[in-house]
């Protein structure tokens, strides 16, 4: 089988398990938050890391093995305009997992721990922002499909 189609098979695979991650943690983080929904979100959002790592390692698969080739990519500004908005969106997730982290050891500590509404509030926003950041992510791409940036 064609090396291409796997890596870019699997590189979209992982983008969209990303994409749903993001969405099951904007769903799940709500007002009320406490409990077995708490620990589900710390879950999920530790999925969110793998996904987003799997999706890296095999993002550089594709600048390495793929049709396309390194040189391809490496001189593309809009390649390097896209690796920019996934960092941006990678750093907009550290407050959110981080309140997530604080939170589990405030449960561990008193079970019948409540998250304030406050920072609920504010980890959404850093989750819209994140949303922002993958929805424009596409852009980039099929800029670079049709060969803008070279």
């Amino acid at each position: 089988m064609d090396i291409d189609l796997v890596l870019a098979f699997a590189h979209h695979l992982a983008v969209f398990v990303v994409v749903g991650i993001v969405a099951a943690e904007f769903a799940l983080l709500r007002p009320g938050l406490e409990g077995l929904r708490l620990r589900q979100l710390a879950r999920i959002d530790r999925a969110y890391g793998g996904a987003a790592m799997l999706l890296i390692a095999v993002g550089v698969g594709r600048v390495l093995f793929g049709q396309s080739g390194a040189g391809y990519y490496l001189a593309n500004h809009i390649f390097w305009g896209k690796m920019g908005l996934f960092v941006i969106v990678g750093l907009l997730s550290i407050q959110p997992t981080v309140s997530l982290v604080r939170w589990s050891r405030a449960l561990r500590d008193d079970p019948g721990f409540v998250v304030p509404d406050a920072q609920i509030a504010r980890s959404r926003r850093f989750i819209h922002l994140q949303i922002i950041g993958l929805a424009l992510i596409p852009l980039f791409a099929a800029a670079m499909a049709r060969g803008y940036g070279i």
